[in-house]
């Protein structure tokens, strides 16, 4: 039986990795990951070096560096902060990895449905950055030096404008000729404790709805023309993916208790991961399909991310920004 519709959701390179190394054993030839941790951020690199890497784990070949900061829905602008800077620098590294220079010509694009809060992600950086590519068309004189022009838009989702995302980047990318592309998205996530506490930056483009399991034409270089990187924040889980982790959870907890774990679990315990899914989800099929779930804080939480990403990018793409106090270049 082909069970791959009810493989674990999840966008996190991070995650994925960690599902493979579960089936397949930590050592996957194809993937190289790299570890820090300071003060309580966690950073993550994975290089997809091939294609056969890149499909064991459901992701493209590239680099991938996932952000993690458990405790930072506790309202720590402290915290915060020190995000902010490290994310800053972070991508300013990220960028001349990238073969992108200081006065590359930068656009980004704040992807999601600002009516819906879990998806405002994109719309709220787009807000929070600073643009510029107007002084340099219109004052170029007067533009100090350490800014790069830089423009941003959130065009909106399929169901309010009738256009595909990717049909309103490319024209806007046909007309203003920016070298990057920096794309803003939603992720959806297999854990609820990584809900608006990681960032993910990838340097393979991103598919506009791959959140919440839409299929649309992708934002990548193939695509565009130029270099794309994804910013995406999961916000969402997939109802399955919660009942599903809560069975894991239990069985770890009744074999600290009890060795009656399998009487007790029954055949639950003796299912494969993805068998397991497969019955979560034809449980809830009948109450309305698969349900996305999301925190009942879910305004605050993305109004902060939102403002550290936005800051973080104000701080890497123009030189002029200090790095350590990055907060006061937003509006």
């Amino acid at each position: 039986m082909d069970l791959s519709a009810y493989s674990v959701r999840t966008d996190l390179a991070l995650e994925a990795r960690e599902m493979a190394a579960r089936q397949f054993g930590e050592d996957l030839p194809g993937l190289e990951t790299e570890t820090e941790e300071e003060g309580g951020i966690r950073f993550t690199r994975i290089r997809v070096t091939s294609p056969e890497a890149g499909q064991s784990i459901g992701k493209l070949p590239g680099n991938y560096i996932t952000v993690e900061v458990p405790k930072l829905r506790e309202k720590d602008s402290e915290l915060q902060n020190r995000v902010t800077t490290k994310l800053a620098q972070q991508f300013a590294a990220f960028l001349k990895e990238t073969g992108i220079g200081p006065e590359d010509k930068v656009l980004i694009i704040g992807l999601g449905n600002w009516n819906v809060t879990p998806d405002s992600l994109g719309p709220l950086v787009v807000e929070n950055c600073m643009v510029t590519r107007h002084y340099f068309e219109l004052m170029p004189d007067q533009v100090s030096p350490g800014y790069r022009q830089v423009s941003a838009v959130a065009p909106g989702v399929l169901g309010i404008t009738g256009i595909e995302s990717s049909e309103v980047v490319q024209g806007i990318v046909e007309m203003t000729k920016p070298d990057l592309v920096i794309a803003v998205d939603a992720l959806a996530s297999r854990s609820l404790e990584r809900v608006n506490t990681t960032i993910q930056i990838a340097d393979t483009g991103i598919h506009p709805g791959s959140g919440i399991g839409n299929k649309r034409k992708g934002l990548t270089e193939e695509v565009l023309g130029v270099k794309v990187i994804a910013i995406g924040v999961p916000t969402v889980v997939y109802a399955s993916t919660i009942v599903n982790s809560s069975i894991d959870l239990m069985a770890n907890h009744f074999q600290k208790l009890t060795d009656q774990t399998g009487q007790i679990l029954g055949m639950l315990d003796q299912l494969q991961e993805q068998e397991r899914l497969q019955l979560v989800k034809e449980v809830l099929a009948p109450l309305g399909h698969d349900l996305l779930v999301t925190p009942k804080e879910i305004d605050q939480f993305i109004e902060d991310i939102a403002h550290i990403i936005a800051s973080g990018l104000n701080a890497a793409l123009h030189e002029a920004v200090d790095m350590d106090n990055v907060s006061a270049y937003t509006h």
